[in-house]
């Protein structure tokens, strides 16, 4: 799909100011330290700088225009010669209405993703899916907000079959305003949980936000439900569209039975849908996770591709970044790195997996703080504390605040021996503690929510006994416009 200048200011109800319509641009651009010449930078203004103040650096990089919303006469006119200006009362809402043009345009169908967790593992997979049969455009890392959605949707010029992307909120009004851009096909709802709760109040509000994705749909809308959600399954009443759903739940559509749980190698389930059975092993951790697999599932059947090629397809499943990750070091030591983010559900989950395991002469968690949690905060961290006392640890190690501190007493509490629980306040401190501590033979959990980075302690144990598969890097990616966040 060629863009022109034209076709760009139409779409975006702009007013072109200077340059030449017929003109094409390469691409669309919010950061000028990664644009491209022949790009068209769109000058959003954010919580903390406004791309406004980069336009000259922009036009200096080769940039073929700038949209902007309000007349730059400051600019010199040997910036601005041969190039398009557009001017719009608003950058963002013009960068959402250019990304539905162009999805619009395209043709592909699209999935989207929303769940309060399990989303970028729902996504990945139900692409890794489709991609068997069709050529799938899927959305980088998390990119799930009002400006990382439209930034993946503008992909699809390129050319797919199908595009699965993902929906994230902390408040109450953005998965509608994400479902008008991105006008989905299918619609995924993974789960319910405790995320984002200080700014809800309660869990069913959280689930009254998150079934905004049933917004817009007609009768030929898919969506496609967690049957062993309660709260899901009580919002899809009166779906305009047709319900598909995935599960453990009988009369699911794609159903899970003989779950059995293979610790750190992930998980195996027998696996109905539509009349066909499959036998499926997934190298991917914990229930959860299984349940992402059967959604994914869900979306590639309703695109014809095979079970038999799904369930091959699975076995080779690897996880993202930080979500689940089994790394075995050269020293003895296994480390779950699943410290992406964090939610009491999660910590279960993942706690269950470690109780689980045998093969190991100690388990040990590092468990961060879980933000975000609201007034529940400290006894959602108690309940887990005492989760974590009956999970067979040998050393829990806390960190964090007040909440932190809390699940570490309720472990002690729960009758784990004091000797064996350690608070640590930063993720350097706690790295230290257990690159100190641990010793061959040990399984290390290590997990908590993204803004106590309890990834410096994977980094910390890789360093202490060598991965033998080689060194990562785990640091953020800058970027002067948020168009990737840990919205759930």
């Amino acid at each position: 799909m060629t863009l022109t200048v034209a076709d760009i200011a139409g779409a975006i109800g702009g007013r072109l100011l200077s340059g030449d319509g017929a003109a094409a641009v390469s691409g669309i651009s919010i950061d000028t330290r990664t644009i491209v010449p022949g790009e068209l930078y769109v000058a959003i203004r954010g919580e903390r700088l406004d791309g406004h103040d980069f336009v000259e650096a922009a036009l200096a990089a080769g940039a073929a225009g700038v949209v902007i919303n309000r007349p730059m006469g400051h600019l010199p006119p040997a910036a601005i010669s041969g190039r398009a200006l557009i001017v719009v009362p608003d950058t963002t809402g013009a960068l959402q209405r250019l990304a539905r043009w162009v999805r619009r345009r395209s043709g592909a169908q699209v999935v989207a993703v929303t769940g309060s967790a399990g989303k970028t593992t729902t996504k990945e997979t139900a692409a890794a899916f489709l991609g068997l049969r069709h050529r799938v455009m899927r959305s980088s890392g998390n990119l799930n907000n009002h400006i990382g959605l439209p930034l993946s949707l503008l992909e699809l010029r390129h050319g797919a079959d199908v595009a699965v992307v993902e929906l994230g909120m902390n408040h109450a009004g953005e998965i509608s305003r994400l479902v008008a851009i991105a006008e989905p096909d299918v619609r995924v709802w993974t789960n319910v949980a405790e995320v984002h709760l200080e700014f809800f109040g309660s869990i069913e509000a959280i689930a009254d936000a998150k079934a905004e994705i049933l917004e817009g749909a007609t009768g030929k809308t898919v969506l496609v439900a967690n049957a062993d959600d309660p709260r899901v399954m009580a919002r899809t009443a009166g779906f305009a569209g047709t319900l598909v759903t995935f599960g453990a739940a009988q009369g699911a559509t794609v159903a899970a039975a003989d779950i059995e749980s293979l610790g750190i190698d992930g998980m195996s389930a027998r696996v109905d849908a539509g009349g066909e059975t499959v036998r499926l092993r997934v190298p991917l951790l914990g229930r959860g996770n299984l349940q992402n697999v059967l959604a994914g599932i869900a979306v590639a059947r309703l695109f014809d591709v095979p079970l038999e090629a799904i369930a091959e397809r699975a076995a080779s499943l690897r996880p993202a970044p930080h979500r689940g990750d089994v790394i075995r070091l050269a020293g003895g030591v296994t480390v779950v790195d699943d410290a992406y983010n964090s939610n009491p559900r999660a910590l279960d989950g993942a706690l269950a997996v470690v109780a689980g395991e045998r093969r190991f002469a100690r388990r040990v968690a590092v468990l961060g703080e879980m933000r975000e949690l609201g007034e529940p905060s400290v006894a959602l961290h108690e309940a887990c504390g005492r989760t974590a006392a009956g999970s067979g640890l040998s050393l829990l190690v806390t960190v964090g605040g007040v909440p932190a501190r809390a699940m570490g007493r309720a472990a002690v509490e729960a009758g784990m021996p004091g000797a064996q629980v350690r608070h640590a306040d930063t993720s350097a401190e706690a790295a230290e503690i257990v690159a100190r501590e641990a010793r061959a033979g040990d399984l290390v959990l290590v997990k908590g929510s993204r803004g106590v980075a309890t990834e410096r302690v994977v980094e910390r144990l890789v360093a202490a006994f060598a991965a033998s598969r080689g060194s990562f890097d785990v640091s953020p990616e800058p970027g002067r416009a948020k168009a990737e966040d840990r919205r759930s």
